[in-house]
């Protein structure tokens, strides 16, 4: 399955289920040189049991010395309704696979995705990362279209 599919399901069955408009979510970390892996499967791709710290190490071993390093955190938000209508909303961030973990901030692979600017999401105050994460992107577009009304 993809991001939007995963979102899609888990947002259509709350939907239906509470009779309600439901906000699901699905996202994760893609890596070029892993051909988008470990995509979708980005908190079970090292092992179900697999601490974040695990899963870092792992995921940098995979890379030593490879030469294409970038990455990007992929989110995708789905607004759906009881009667089936969906809408989609998607946020990236771009960035590399830097060679060791910094900060001491975040979760999951934050402290390994190196920003342009050369911080990892790791070192990032919490305000600084919701403004240019992939979460806080797709959360945004979501924001303004509930903005509208449902």
């Amino acid at each position: 399955m993809t991001f939007e599919e995963n979102a899609r399901a888990k947002a259509l069955g709350y939907a239906r289920a509470a009779g309600l408009p439901t906000v699901a979510d699905d996202s994760g970390l893609e890596v070029a040189a892993l051909r988008g892996a470990p995509g979708v499967r980005s908190r079970r791709f090292f092992g179900d049991g697999a601490s974040a710290q695990e899963r870092n190490a792992k995921l940098l071993a995979l890379l030593d010395g490879a030469a294409d390093r970038a990455a990007r955190f992929v989110c995708i938000a789905v607004l759906a309704f009881p009667d089936g209508r969906m809408e989609s909303f998607r946020g990236e961030c771009a960035g590399a696979i830097g060679d060791a973990p910094r900060g001491a901030n975040g979760f999951g692979y934050d402290p390994v995705f190196v920003l342009p600017d050369g911080r990892t999401m790791a070192e990032l105050a919490p305000a600084e990362k919701h403004a240019v994460s992939h979460r806080g992107r797709a959360g945004a577009l979501l924001r303004a279209r509930l903005a509208r009304g449902l």
